[in-house]
């Protein structure tokens, strides 16, 4: 399930997090409708967040891509809630890591 969320800077506030993109369109609109006349905010933000309300984003390759797959390993167990599961957490380092070392193992083999 993917997580959404819009951030106004300028009010310091940020919303609620909805699960449809059509949601977070009509979030900002209305946030820029009731408080800012309908102008664009300098640096508002609205993006995909990962189950720890990080945005993919702001994150760092191979730190989203463990968020990602973390993520995905958690909403096997439950899709409403947020926050990884330990097992999820570990279950993407270990996929990440196996498959470095497959990599690795596979480029020595050609060498």
């Amino acid at each position: 399930m993917r997580r959404y969320r819009y951030r106004c800077t300028v009010c310091r506030t940020t919303s609620p997090v909805v699960t449809e993109i059509a949601a977070l369109a009509t979030v900002g609109k209305d946030h820029r409708q009731t408080l800012h006349g309908g102008h664009f905010p300098d640096d508002e933000m609205a993006g995909q967040i990962d189950r720890l309300g990080r945005w993919y984003a702001a994150l760092p390759p191979l730190t989203a891509l463990h968020a990602r797959i973390a993520d995905a390993l958690s909403d096997l167990r439950d899709i409403k809630t947020m926050g990884h599961y330990w097992w999820a957490s570990a279950g993407a380092t270990l996929l990440i890591g196996a498959t470095a070392a497959l990599a690795l193992l596979l480029a020595a083999t050609l060498l």
